[in-house]
């Protein structure tokens, strides 16, 4: 979350003392008639309310009542390759940026760029979805909120991040495999029905479906704009009141 610095209260302080204090020197000039009056007037106030005004802030800041913290949560898109994971993560983190929620963009592309050595058979994928699991863990405890999409294909894996990190919300995004290949601008279906590509999701290996996804949203009838604003909606209302 955000902390208050003292710049930043001194700051608002002055900008709504220039407000007030020539409130407050137009007012002793129209009742007194002697400007001299209304300026000395209003800088001793000025000076006084400014200081009362920074004092005022920091003791409100030191107290905890009536403040709500927004806990952490972990958006996982999941689905097949090309299903539309990516676009809609994209557009989701970045309306939630606009929340002010400390928030993480995490992508499957990005951290195999980091750690090229990944494979792709189940055990390389399941141990691999561990070690997101561990990331996001370490960014919940500074409160961080994620946004991640992976294909996570595998049940199980998709149960370790479950178990593993705080308010974990499921978004299943659907599309059949005849969809999916005429997204691929990457070629890579193409890659993979001739064999070049292996364990691949939906062609040479499976992918199982979540059975109990909190948002399911199927992109051959939800645009990738209505489909982010179904899951910010839905963040809104259960974690961001």
């Amino acid at each position: 979350m955000y902390k208050e610095t003292n710049q930043r209260s001194i700051v608002k302080g002055i900008s709504w003392r220039i407000v007030a204090t020539s409130t407050t020197i137009v007012i002793v000039y129209v009742f007194f008639g002697r400007l001299d009056l209304a300026i000395a007037a209003g800088m001793i106030e000025t000076v006084l309310k400014v200081a009362l005004y920074w004092l005022h802030e920091r003791a409100w800041f030191k107290i905890h009542w009536g403040k709500k913290k927004i806990e952490p949560f972990n958006l996982w898109f999941t689905g097949l390759p090309l299903s539309g994971k990516t676009t809609i993560a994209d557009k989701v983190y970045e309306e939630l940026e606009k929340l002010h929620i400390p928030l993480e963009r995490i992508d499957a592309k990005d951290i195999r760029d980091l750690i090229p050595d990944i494979g792709f058979t189940r055990e390389d994928r399941n141990r691999h979805m561990h070690r997101v699991g561990f990331l996001i863990q370490k960014l919940q405890k500074n409160s961080i909120s994620t946004v991640a999409s992976f294909v996570s294909p595998y049940k199980e894996s998709r149960k370790a991040i479950r178990d593993m990190v705080t308010n974990n919300i499921i978004v299943h995004i659907k599309a059949d495999i005849e969809t999916c290949k005429q997204r691929d601008y990457k070629g890579v279906y193409e890659k993979a029905l001739k064999g070049e590509l292996q364990n691949f999701s939906g062609i040479n290996d499976v992918y199982e479906e979540p059975q109990h996804a909190e948002i399911v949203i199927d992109t051959e009838i939800t645009t990738a704009d209505d489909a982010a604003k179904t899951i910010v909606k839905y963040i809104k209302k259960h974690y961001v009141k």
